[in-house]
């Protein structure tokens, strides 16, 4: 036995005991390489990046196949990768493409693990990093996702505060109206007499005459869609509303 097939021999006694079930001979019309030397092939499968050798992507697995040639490690061996399950071929091409130049560069010493190591890494990064991405990616969209706060808007609640924002309305046009017309429901009603020798009545008059020129003025009575406009506004201001108290709510809570 040459040398050469001494160290081939060591390595592939090795391999076997480091790689096990990994690890097999095969014959060699199997191998898709031109030769009729011993030929092997090893599983390669994609690993998970916390480092756990147990922790491997099944989905994605390879063969690496390789025979020594006569002079082998002082030049390369003879290299095929094939897929087991979910490589492309072009993936396969540029692996091949790889482990073909990282050979050249490791002549005069046993490097079929070296190669091993190397296509696992590169099934890892090639694989399994596009997963984790997506992963992320869709982890990301579902925190984008907005969930909305609050009561939900019922035609009860609505009439509710509704009644409660026709009376702030009131009590708002209220304080806007003459001291004179709010004062006498304050006083002791006075007889017609009384009303119209205290001057009062020739001052409500001018205020009535006033308000109904300006009501006249600010109120369009051919316009039949104000009461539907109305409506509108005030859900628009209760929707504001309930916005606004929802997210006090939210900040009170936080």
């Amino acid at each position: 036995m040459t040398d050469y097939a001494q160290e081939q021999e060591m390595e592939i006694e090795a391999l076997e005991a480091i790689l096990m079930d990994e690890f097999k001979e095969i014959h060699s019309g199997e191998s898709g390489l031109s030769t009729s030397n011993r030929c092997f092939q090893i599983k390669i499968t994609a690993q998970e990046e916390d480092g756990d050798e147990s922790n491997t992507n099944p989905a994605q697995q390879l063969a690496l196949i390789f025979a020594h040639t006569e002079k082998y490690p002082d030049e390369p061996p003879l290299l095929n990768v094939s897929s087991l399950q979910g490589i492309s071929s072009e993936d396969l091409r540029i692996l091949k493409d790889k482990l073909q130049q990282e050979a050249s560069e490791n002549l005069g010493m046993a490097m079929i693990y070296t190669l091993v190591s190397s296509a696992k890494e590169w099934l890892t990064e090639r694989y399994c990093e596009d997963s984790d991405g997506d992963a992320e990616a869709e982890e990301a969209a579902k925190e984008d996702i907005v969930v909305p706060h609050g009561e939900a808007v019922t035609v009860e609640t609505f009439l509710a505060w509704r009644e409660r924002f026709e009376a702030e309305l009131a009590l708002e046009r209220a304080k806007l109206m003459p001291e004179s017309v709010l004062a006498t429901s304050k006083e002791k009603k006075l007889s017609g007499r009384q009303w119209f020798e205290s001057g009062r009545m020739k001052g409500a008059a001018v205020v009535t005459e006033d308000l109904d020129e300006e009501d006249e003025e600010d109120i369009d009575f051919d316009d039949d869609g104000d009461f539907e406009d109305d409506e509108d506004d005030m859900l628009e201001h209760y929707l504001a509303e309930k916005s606004d108290s929802s997210t006090h709510s939210s900040m009170r809570a936080s």
